[in-house]
């Protein structure tokens, strides 16, 4: 029998990115796109919400990129061990239904592992799903064959041209738009100004989209206020009333702003060899 929060298994999807499956049986049975968690890795360690890439009848998969203190110490971590906390899901998901015609799903980056569930939620639906892809390089390109699975045409992008479209996903996306494909709805998840320009396209285009916020966040139950974003001149919190936002209304500018708070403590952290937790004074040891 699987101990509670074990980690059954661990991929290395790239250098900087991992995913891992987490025996949460309660939280798979309920889980569905769009939702998160957030998981400690010790009682000394930060809270890390990380959206639900895929779930079975007894795990939870989460993809994670070293990118801090936190997840530095979730990657050190192996099939075997257990996490402190795991709890979920959280957040509203991803609403899904039949459209008349096609939808579009933007991922970018790590954002395809969120991008991923968003997909095939809606093509187990009914949808013709075209899921485009984004990734700086080729050797940087995560889940193709999982997307591939989960959508009816797959399409990768990369910034430098080494594999598929060389370009951005807003650039693929208008591509097919004007080879005479027709959307009925538009998804994007990724990184902001992705998100914003995938937002400024849709606009030129007169069609809807939805959008993933992913905003610093602590608590992720609407307490701490930290995750709030403007949406249509209105304070929301990402953790409760997203993280699906219309993209039309995202202040993406003000969003933008307040994820760069906190970068070059997060790099000042990342390369000294002692971290404290502000929240609870315990400390990690590089």
């Amino acid at each position: 029998m699987p101990k509670r929060f074990e980690i059954m298994r661990k991929k290395i999807l790239t250098p900087e990115i991992s995913s891992i499956s987490v025996y949460a049986p309660l939280i798979a049975a309920k889980a569905k796109a769009g939702e998160f968690i957030i998981l400690r890795t010790d009682k000394d360690g930060e809270r890390i919400p990380l959206t639900i890439s895929s779930h079975d009848k007894d795990t939870v998969t989460v993809v994670f990129q070293k990118a801090g203190a936190g997840t530095i110490d979730l990657d050190a971590l192996g099939e075997g061990d257990c996490l402190e906390d795991f709890a979920g899901p959280l957040g509203k998901p991803t609403p899904i239904k039949k459209y008349e015609g096609r939808v579009a799903v933007l991922g970018g980056g790590l954002g395809c592992a969120i991008a991923l569930p968003v997909a095939k939620a809606l093509h187990d639906a009914g949808n013709d799903v075209d899921l485009i892809g984004g990734f700086k390089t080729k050797h940087l390109i995560i889940l193709e064959d999982e997307m591939k699975a989960a959508s009816t045409n797959l399409y990768i992008c990369t910034d430098d041209g080494t594999f598929g479209f060389a370009g951005f996903v807003t650039n693929q996306l208008e591509a097919l738009i004007k080879a005479g494909n027709k959307y009925d709805q538009v998804f994007a998840i990724g990184p902001l100004p992705m998100m914003k320009f995938a937002s400024l396209l849709a606009a030129k285009y007169d069609l809807p989209i939805m959008v993933s916020m992913s905003p610093l966040m602590i608590d992720g139950t609407g307490m701490c206020g930290c995750c709030r974003v403007t949406v249509g001149g209105e304070i929301k919190f990402a953790c409760v009333d997203g993280p699906d936002f219309d993209g039309h209304k995202i202040d993406f500018d003000e969003a933008i702003a307040r994820n760069k708070s906190y970068k070059e403590f997060e790099a000042r952290e990342k390369a000294q060899e002692e971290h404290v937790c502000r929240l609870t004074g315990g400390v990690r040891h590089a």
